[in-house]
């Protein structure tokens, strides 16, 4: 997905610059009539754009927030340790009970296994507990007419007016981060419109509060980008002494027996075909914990977030709800 809540770990703690002046002088209340009228060019009704628009203002937090991003540098052993803690694990598998049948039903469906479901939710929203409170449609008018990044964020802004038009949610409820992600697992959009589902056949693709829609959103996503049925994510493996850690890399594909013929030993949790694409992954480096990502449905859950780091904690929290 295109903007992600999750740490960023490339590069070293520090506040990103301070906002820059708008580059145009145009009022937010001028912007919003453009937005009515290219709106209007794609079938938006005037009752939708009034719900949607009226009484809405340029928000200053969510420009606070969208140029002060923190980044951080933190080790996969730290990252692991906030991400993948005990707790999250606790809630998970307290989700998981709740909500197996259902889950399961849905991974059947897809082919995409529960357990990677719960990972993203729970990596997204900590199982629906943080989806963000910020009016989606104010952030992202906010963010579009304040130019930083505006064609991006306008649109994002089409696109969740085309989300209120089509009735799945109301303009009140449409609730999300300050960047716009929006329900359990944190879709944009552009997203929504490509991969949410109305799993429970109400008419609404309600990823708010529907479990059904979350989970069948997700896997939806994961498979039509790629998720192939029967491989997992991949697993943790012991590496063979002197293994040259310039072969590791999720590029650096080859079949699984490949691997295992040089030393590479899988934990050997699930049966994996032999022939299945495999990377090394070494998320600190040589001497570290090492796995084997398996391809296609590694890459799958990059597509949710492009962070290596991200994808382990996904499959490793998955392994450990599930298990």
């Amino acid at each position: 997905m295109i903007t992600r809540r999750t740490l960023v770990t490339a590069a070293p703690f520090t506040v990103l610059a301070a906002p820059h002046a708008r580059a145009g002088t145009e009022s937010f209340p001028d912007f919003l009539a453009g937005v009515r009228r290219d709106a209007h060019k794609i079938g938006i009704s005037d009752a939708v754009l009034d719900q949607a628009l009226n009484g809405i203002h340029a928000n200053q937090r969510v420009i606070d927030l969208d140029h002060h991003q923190l980044e951080f540098t933190l080790t996969w052993a730290q990252y692991r340790a906030r991400i993948v803690s005990d707790a999250r694990i606790a809630r998970g598998h307290a989700a998981y009970l709740a909500h197996r049948e259902l889950l399961e039903r849905v991974a059947a469906q897809y082919g995409v296994p529960a357990g990677i479901i719960l990972g993203i939710w729970g990596l997204e929203s900590d199982y629906g507990a943080a989806t963000g409170g910020f009016n989606v449609i104010e952030a992202l008018a906010t963010l579009s007419w304040e130019g930083r990044r505006a064609a991006f964020f306008r649109s994002e802004l089409m696109d969740a007016l085309r989300i209120l038009q089509s009735g799945d949610i109301a303009a009140a409820k449409m609730t999300g981060s300050y960047a716009g992600a929006m329900g359990q697992t944190q879709f944009m959009p552009d997203s929504f419109l490509k991969y949410a589902v109305d799993y429970s056949g109400t008419g609404r693709r309600d990823i708010w509060g529907d479990f059904g829609c979350v989970f069948a959103s997700t896997a939806n996503y994961l498979a039509r980008e790629g998720w192939q049925r029967g491989i997992p994510w991949g697993e943790p493996a012991v590496l063979p002494a002197g293994f040259d850690a310039s072969q590791a890399g999720r590029d650096h594909r080859r079949p699984l027996s490949e691997w295992q013929r040089i030393g590479v030993a899988p934990a050997g949790r699930v049966p994996v075909p032999p022939a299945t694409p495999a990377a090394v992954i070494l998320p600190d480096g040589g001497g570290g914990e090492a796995f084997l990502a398996y391809h296609p449905n590694f890459l799958a859950i990059r597509r949710y977030n492009p962070s290596d780091f991200y994808c382990i904690s996904v499959g490793l929290l998955g392994d450990r709800v599930t298990a």
